[in-house]
């Protein structure tokens, strides 16, 4: 059995109040999941999707957990982030190459320590092209943004 997480992200202004939404099929089964903050960055957004969903996964599918899980997202940031950037921020005490602290710190180290024992495919998928999983997850963000 296949499993598929579609997350995304939202903020009116950045910061502002935010939103964030992610969409878990499990085999027939459809999990929606939504949230937001008054007060927020578009980037902090797109990670919790990730978080939330990938919590739930954990809490809910105990009998699955090791199938592989393929995770979806429109945010270059959060692919490149886990994927590629984040063991050189580790070895740098959470610094980038310049340097600088790096941003988001305490969500990358829960988002880590929630991908550790997974096996996760990471793709990156255009926003808004009509991809339906990755539409209905922004209109999640959307409609969870606090206004």
């Amino acid at each position: 059995m296949e499993v598929k997480i579609y997350t995304d992200g939202a903020c009116i202004g950045n910061p502002g109040p935010g939103g964030w939404g992610a969409i878990i099929i499990s085999g027939n089964e459809k999990k929606e999941l939504f949230g937001g903050e008054k007060l927020t960055t578009n980037n902090r957004m797109e990670l919790t999707a990730a978080i939330k969903a990938l919590e739930y996964y954990n809490k809910e599918e105990k009998k699955i957990s090791s199938m592989p899980i393929k995770i979806y997202t429109d945010s270059v940031y959060l692919k490149e982030g886990i994927t590629n950037w984040i063991s050189n921020w580790e070895k740098n005490n959470w610094k980038t190459s310049d340097k600088k602290s790096v941003k988001n710190v305490d969500l990358w180290k829960k988002l880590k320590s929630l991908v550790n024992s997974k096996q996760i495919i990471w793709h990156w998928i255009k926003g808004h092209s009509n991809d339906p999983m990755n539409d209905l997850a922004d209109k999640l963000a959307k409609e969870a943004t606090p206004i």
